[in-house]
Parts: C-alpha cells; sequence; structure tokens
C-alpha cells in the first residue's frame, strides 16, 4: 500500500489521460490507473516539457512509472 494518501509504491502502473493542461512551458496530466490494486486511483503530474496538445492527450493511455519515488509518464501513443 502507498505510504501517503495520493501516493503509489514504485513500479509500473497502466493509465488513462482524464485531464491535461498546458502550464508553465509544460504538461499537467491527471490519469486514472486503470488496472490493478490501485485500479481508480486518480494521481496529477506535471512535465517541465510539453507532452503535446491538451486536447489530444485526453483519452489516451499511458504508462506510469514511478522510481524512488518520482513518476514519470509515457504516453502509449
Amino acid at each position: 500500500m502507498a505510504d501517503e494518501p495520493g501516493t503509489l509504491p514504485d513500479g509500473s502502473y497502466d493509465a488513462f489521460v482524464v485531464d491535461a493542461d498546458d502550464r508553465e512551458g509544460g504538461t499537467a496530466l491527471d490519469l486514472t490507473i486503470t488496472s490493478g490494486e490501485f485500479k481508480g486511483q486518480v494521481l496529477s503530474v506535471a512535465s517541465a516539457s510539453s507532452l503535446g496538445d491538451p486536447i489530444d492527450l485526453l483519452g489516451m493511455p499511458a504508462t506510469l512509472t514511478i522510481a524512488f519515488g518520482a513518476p514519470s509518464v509515457t504516453i502509449d501513443r
């Protein structure tokens, strides 16, 4: 189980983009976990670089990877 509400343990998670927004030169995403123990949990992450047009990102499948407590997201195009 995660140590704090809204956090996940290190690992790889299937996810779905439910919201995306341009923010300070980067992209903010809300992701819903789609399988496993944390299915249905929504997490917010932000990137320092643009991941693309926020409208195009909505509904896209993604892989969320947590390593040493730090998230990274790959959009599965």
